[in-house]
């Protein structure tokens, strides 16, 4: 299996729980046995966690953890820009990129983590492993920095995300997308 579907699957787990939730579970384990079985464990810890939770539990923990919480929003370009115009360039770059790889568009912005991860399994290898250090791994610190070992589940799947990125790009000292460039994506990958 290639990046794409790893990336796509893990990412599935952040989005906001519906009925096929647990399939969705199901699929990043079917990746995760045939991609990356180091990170089986992590994904173990987020099924013991959510194993006794209705999708409605599972969709009031999302909301309180992401949406009520904004030093854990999984919005990539806050944590990265916060409310500064350069977050606005950055959204704009993140659709050129979703458009140019075919991912579809839904309710969440383009910054979206999970429409990051399925951009980052697109790219070439030299232009994720830049974004990676630049964006990805600045961003998912910031986030996992907002949990205090407090056994979330969701705390075990932003784990998760942590290590599938860390398996495949170094971490680097890339530095944080400079304005007005924003060099680090350009549409069709990085400049």
């Amino acid at each position: 299996m290639e990046r794409t579907k790893l990336y796509a699957t893990v990412a599935g787990l952040l989005r906001y729980p519906e009925e096929n939730w647990r399939q969705r579970l199901d699929a990043c384990e079917s990746s995760l046995r045939s991609e990356a079985p180091e990170l089986l464990p992590l994904l173990a810890d987020l099924q013991g966690r959510v194993a006794g939770l209705c999708v409605e539990e599972m969709q009031e923990l999302f909301t309180r953890v992401f949406d009520l919480n904004p030093v854990c929003t999984l919005e990539v370009g806050w944590h990265l820009f916060g409310e500064q115009y350069e977050r606005g360039e950055f959204l704009v770059k993140m659709r050129g990129l979703m458009r140019h790889f075919e991912l579809p568009e839904d309710t969440e912005l383009p910054d979206h983590l999970t429409h990051v991860l399925e951009v980052l399994g697109e790219m070439d290898a030299e232009s994720a492993q830049e974004f990676a250090a630049a964006c990805v791994f600045p961003a998912l610190d910031k986030m996992s920095a907002s949990f205090k070992n407090d056994g979330s589940a969701y705390e075990s799947a932003i784990r998760l995300v942590v290590r599938s990125v860390e398996s495949r790009y170094e971490r680097g000292e890339a530095p944080l997308p400079q304005p007005p460039e924003l060099h680090v994506i350009q549409e069709g990958g990085l400049a």
